[in-house]
């Protein structure tokens, strides 16, 4: 099973005209539901309010077959986060998350034991989330563990702190993902290779590096090759690097290598390029709505 572990929450798009939607969301939500479209085992460890928007998270969850025994139902209000689109569809966030469901600690029975643990945005930034998450991957001895870090300086207090738990995390993660963006916060006196090799360094067997459409960037131990993007036409961007998380590693399953042995350079970049393809097409739909198996042909597996 792939073991996602993070946060949900609702997503109040704002459109450039000031139109408002509420859309289900949370990075981690939105890999999990990606990758179990995809045909992937797949349980999510967070928190879910017991209020109506909690309960169409994990309905949403269950819709699209993922596991949601794992998860920690609390009686506080769902976390927002208004996702303000410019007029590229790019989406800008700023989040209220004081006394709501996000931030509470992640007890799932079984963590250590899964096949696959990912987690990555704000599991690593809200305590006493952030404290469980890092615990439970650093108990993940026997997982391949999958990071996305996915930065949101808007809710870190302290830049410094941060990045000792990122580099923490990573140093138990065997595929960290990162955009430039995020490696420009967390290392701004490093270009991205430099920032790259530094997270290799700390233990990672792969770092991708995704870098819009100017393509991604894939970090082994053998050197560096970059995968390259094909152009789409963006409705918006909401939920596409989370797409692209859950097609990766949905992809990695269906070809027999959710294991650190299997990550050689060559695999990985067709694992990336698999992840583009399903992330292309969520920026063609509003919010965050990964394919399914249906919208993928045969040749996408292989």
């Amino acid at each position: 099973m792939i073991l996602v572990v993070g946060e949900a929450l609702v997503d109040l798009v704002i459109s450039p005209s000031g139109d408002v939607a509420a859309a289900l969301g949370g990075a981690p939500f939105n890999t999990a539901r990606a990758a179990a479209r995809l045909g992937a085992d797949v349980g999510f460890a967070g928190a879910l309010s017991s209020d109506r928007f909690g309960e169409q998270l994990a309905a949403a969850l269950r819709a699209d077959g993922v596991d949601v025994s794992t998860a920690t139902r609390v009686d506080v209000p769902t976390t927002l986060a208004a996702a303000e689109l410019d007029d590229r569809g790019a989406a800008t966030y700023r989040f209220y998350v004081d006394g709501t469901s996000a931030p509470h600690g992640v007890a799932a029975p079984g963590l250590g034991r899964s096949e696959v643990v990912f987690t990555g945005g704000l599991g690593l930034v809200l305590e006493p989330m952030a404290s469980s998450v890092e615990a439970a991957v650093a108990a993940a001895s026997e997982s391949l563990v999958m990071v996305d870090v996915n930065c949101r300086p808007q809710l870190v207090g302290d830049r410094d702190e941060y990045r000792r738990r990122i580099e923490r995390v990573v140093a138990h993660a065997d595929i960290v993902k990162a955009s430039d963006d995020d490696l420009a916060y967390l290392y701004p006196d490093a270009d991205s290779a430099d920032a790259a090799t530094r997270l290799r360094g700390l233990g990672a067997e792969v770092v991708v590096v995704t870098r819009g459409g100017d393509g991604v960037d894939v970090a082994t131990a053998g050197g560096c090759r970059t995968v390259p993007v094909e152009p789409v036409e963006v409705v918006d961007t909401v939920g596409a690097g989370d797409t692209f998380d859950g097609a990766l590693l949905a992809w990695l399953g269906a070809n027999g290598a959710l294991h650190r042995s299997a990550l050689s350079a060559d695999l990985v970049a067709r694992a990336v390029a698999a992840a583009n393809v399903a992330a292309g097409i969520a920026c063609t739909r509003v919010g965050a709505d990964p394919p399914a198996r249906s919208d993928l042909d045969d040749a996408w597996w292989s």
